[in-house]
């Protein structure tokens, strides 16, 4: 191995034997999970008598078992073994690969997904396209049907009768008495489908479905996407083995959308009745819930410039719709989940209307109520997959009390908190300890599923009663020696906080993490590893795995800042960005770099900056900044023009390019590129997966012949097969060595 020393000032790079505690790459990403058992898609069953989750085999870590744990004590047991459902290799259709690289499980096998009836008696298994129906208690598993492995976003009916699915762009059901398999549309072909979610949808909009079952399982609300006026992008899908031509409908900035409407019909067959959604034929469907009497079908619209959203009362039976709610905001909208129908009527609600999102109380009518919480501090943010996160976690009813999910006390950390609804009040905080939480709470809201870190804590799940007493383990996963880290914790270190000043005053939050073994008489180098872009936070006190171990065992110092723009800090944290990427956060990023430039133990003349998608646009933005002080960077699937990527994200932020065209033009990064010729220029790597159908491979080569126009030298990784970031083990295993050695190379010297 080789491991990075300091000599007077200097990188130098020696050949030495590994020791038991210096963390290798190839073990970051071997089974079993350096970070302990984590389990994930974790639910309460209906009845609140186990819980369930999906847990990585312990020689494989992309391929998923369910697992099942009684509540009232006993061993948990593997439910589901996921390979025989979906082995390693199984073939996936496009949808199914483009849905799951929505959902960011891309690379997963095994038991990817799973939904229990309402009864808690059977799961719902799709796997490779197929559908099977698994026994709660044995875990006996039959197969569903014939779907020719071409099913997709398949659901149990809220009463049990029925499994729908999406198949060759048709909506369809399956009824589990009989086992006949009905086709609820036929239309669906070429440019057409039914029950699906579009693409800015799912990638953008955090909306992975297109239909919508009422509970009285009689009727299902769907959408007719048409795509026909959508721009036809010609994607190459280079892998290991040849190259495909995938003719990828993108809407890109400035384009036509797909066009959306939604229907309802009866799902034991009939007429569909279209939904009036108004004359404006350009907008968005964000969103579409049932009450809890199946009497009326709630739509939220959002205008194409999304600073207006409408929530719709629709009359399932006629289609007819009225506004009861409207919200105007500037300079744009964040959707949420948080949308909850009450079974006497009324609704909750979330907004940002003061620019902290918050949660209001209506009448079925649209008549406000009251504010449910409020105060300068959000209710949670940035859900990974793309817009904010559903902040609500449960409502009882009977006690009228609502628990909610926010970082009240600090942006750094997220707890659960109670509120009574009914009257005004302060929450009350549920969860304990300075970290990171997130919760799953049973139906009756008498208890939750709570997965807890800290910066010293890897992530522990336990079952807790409502009032926040933990009354057992699911996976303590307790730090001592028989954890897969333990034996690399001698040179793990630890993040430190503080906080910056920006420009206009506000806050911003950082986290430092030293190298191992560091000397305060000694200058190290420095890598700031950065995303940048909104809805996403880079700080926080949770957990940090083993790359960053990587970074700061290797001699770096380590550096995070959430500049303006990013998340979990309401609107107007967010807001400066508005029609100018690049610009406050770059000055923000700027002032971390002068800040961790005047540290005594760093080296000034050696700081490097890492960051992939956003964070990659960011590293090439602040690479070409004059003077920003920069030495080398490493930009992974970088946006190089806003006008490539998609309608929903950029014209959100950036507006329309067909009036804000100099907006884009301030962005764009190639007219920068010539910055990286002048002497003394930082170096750049670039990397990219040859199959991203989010950030099109076209953004770097772009990049790459415009460098190459210049005679400007740069580095160059890509990853055949790999769409938007490298998930097979192995081929993370050679980016992380490629990190290493072009940082170890460009910042060993002065």
């Amino acid at each position: 191995m080789i491991k990075t020393v300091l000599l007077g000032g200097l990188l130098a790079a020696i050949s030495v034997i590994a020791t038991a505690a210096e963390l290798p790459v190839e073990r970051v990403f071997a089974p079993p999970s350096l970070n302990g058992p984590a389990p994930r898609g974790v639910q309460l069953s209906p009845d609140g008598s186990a819980v369930t989750y999906l847990k990585a085999e312990p020689d494989d870590q992309t391929t998923f078992d369910l697992w099942i744990r009684p509540i009232s004590g006993g061993e948990a047991r593997r439910l589901i073994e996921g390979s025989v459902v979906e082995p390693k290799g199984a073939r996936l259709s496009e949808a199914e690969k483009g849905r799951r690289e929505r959902q960011r499980i891309a690379g997963d096998h095994g038991v990817t997904d799973y939904i229990w009836d309402e009864a808690g008696r059977a799961i719902l298994i799709p796997a490779a396209g197929e559908l099977y129906l698994a026994d709660a208690q044995t875990g006996a598993v039959k197969k569903l049907g014939n779907t020719g492995g071409g099913a997709t976003d398949a659901k149990i009916s809220p009463k049990g009768g029925f499994v729908t699915y999406v198949r060759d762009q048709n909506l369809r059901l399956i009824d589990l008495k009989s086992g006949q398999d009905t086709a609820l549309t036929t239309d669906g072909k070429d440019a057409v489908s039914y029950g699906v979610a579009e693409f800015v949808a799912q990638e953008e909009m955090n909306r992975f479905t297109g239909y919508w079952t009422s509970p009285d399982d009689q009727r299902i609300a769907f959408t007719r996407v048409d795509e026909s006026g959508v721009d036809i992008v010609p994607r190459f899908d280079i892998g290991a083995e040849g190259v495909s031509v995938v003719s990828q409908r993108y809407p890109r900035a400035g384009r036509p959308n797909a066009l959306v409407e939604l229907y309802v019909t009866a799902t034991g067959g009939g007429p569909r009745v279209k939904v009036d959604l108004g004359q404006d034929a350009d907008i968005y469907l964000s969103r579409v819930d049932w009450s809890k009497d199946s009497k009326t079908l709630y739509v939220q619209r959002e205008s194409r410039d999304q600073t207006g959203l409408d929530l719709l009362a629709v009359d399932p039976l006629t289609g007819a719709a009225k506004i009861i709610v409207s919200e105007q905001q500037n300079p744009w909208i964040n959707l949420n989940d948080d949308f909850t129908p009450l079974k006497n009527g009324d609704f909750v609600w979330g907004s940002e209307r003061t620019g902290f999102h918050h949660l209001y109380l209506y009448k079925a009518d649209g008549t406000l109520i009251r504010p449910i919480t409020h105060g300068d501090w959000p209710l949670a943010e940035g859900s990974g997959a793309g817009l904010h996160a559903r902040a609500v976690a449960g409502i009882d009813e009977e006690s009228g009390i609502l628990y909610f999910i926010a970082s009240k006390d600090s942006p750094l950390e997220r707890h659960l908190y109670a509120v009574n609804y009914r009257e005004a009040g302060e929450p009350k905080k549920m969860t304990t300890g300075h970290g990171w939480w997130t919760i799953e709470l049973a139906k009756d809201c008498g208890s939750f599923v709570g997965a807890y870190s800290d910066p010293h804590t890897p992530r522990q799940t336990a079952l807790y009663g409502i009032d926040g007493k933990r009354l057992s383990w699911i996976d303590e996963n307790r730090l001592d020696s028989s954890h897969p880290y333990f034996a690399y914790l001698d040179h793990k270190t630890y993040p430190e906080f503080g906080t910056l000043i920006a420009e206009d005053g506000q806050v911003l939050h950082y986290a430092i993490t030293k190298p191992y073994g560091f000397d305060p008489k000694r200058r190290y180098p420095a890598i700031v590893s950065v995303y940048g872009g909104p809805l996403a936070s880079e700080v926080s006190e949770s957990w940090a795995d083993g790359r960053d171990q990587l970074l700061t065992q290797a001699g770096f110092v380590l550096f995070r800042l959430d500049n303006r723009g990013s998340s979990n800090r309401g609107l107007k944290f967010e807001a400066p960005i508005h029609k100018q990427l690049g610009g406050p956060e770059v000055k923000d990023q700027i002032l971390g770099e002068r800040f961790l430039a005047a540290l005594p133990y760093v080296d000034p003349k050696r700081i490097g900056i890492m960051g992939w998608s956003y964070g990659g646009f960011m590293t090439i933005r602040l690479l070409t900044e004059p003077g920003s002080g920069f030495r080398a960077g490493a930009a992974g699937g970088p946006p190089s023009d806003w006008r490539l990527y998609d309608t929903h994200y950029t014209e959100r932020y950036m507006g329309d390019p067909r009036q804000d065209g100099a907006a884009y033009d301030a962005a764009a990064l190639l007219p920068r590129l010539a910055e990286l010729g002048k002497p003394s220029a930082p170096r750049l790597l670039l990397l990219h997966g040859m199959a991203d159908d989010n950030v099109v491979f076209e953004n770097s080569t772009r990049i790459m012949a415009e460098l190459q126009s210049k005679s400007i030298p740069f580095d160059l990784m890509l990853y055949p097969g790999e769409r938007h970031g490298v998930r097979t083990p192995a081929k993370a295993v050679q980016l992380w060595k490629t990190y290493l050695a072009f940082f170890k190379r460009t910042l060993a010297g002065n």
